[in-house]
């Protein structure tokens, strides 16, 4: 089991994670700093420690939930169908390609006549 430390608001925590999940908890640490830090930016410096975090993860599980009701919003919805791409015409290839296919179709003529 691996061992990280991790600082929110000036703090050093030390966490176990599985071996390999080392950045993935970082990760997570910095969220909490950022919701950390916005909370100490509209609180200023009268909220203790507790209470920062507190709000902070009250923060993220609003976040969760909003993220939770957008999903399954999107998984009631239906399908929606790709709108139909009109394939891009180049005069010069269709021009092109009329002339290919004249020239099979007299090919195909010439083919069929004794």
């Amino acid at each position: 089991m691996a061992q990280v430390t991790v600082r929110i608001n000036g703090f050093a925590y030390t966490i176990g994670c599985e071996d390999g999940q080392e950045e993935h908890l970082r990760a997570m640490a910095g969220e909490v700093e950022k919701r950390v830090e916005s909370v100490k930016a509209l609180a200023g410096s009268q909220a203790g420690e507790a209470k920062l975090l507190v709000l902070a993860g009250l923060l993220m599980a609003d976040e969760m939930h909003d993220a939770a009701i957008a999903l399954a919003a999107a998984e009631r919805a239906p399908p929606r169908a790709a709108a139909p791409v009109a394939p891009k015409t180049d005069a010069a290839l269709a021009r092109t390609l009329a002339r290919l296919a004249d020239r099979a179709e007299e090919i195909a003529a010439s083919l069929e006549t004794p």
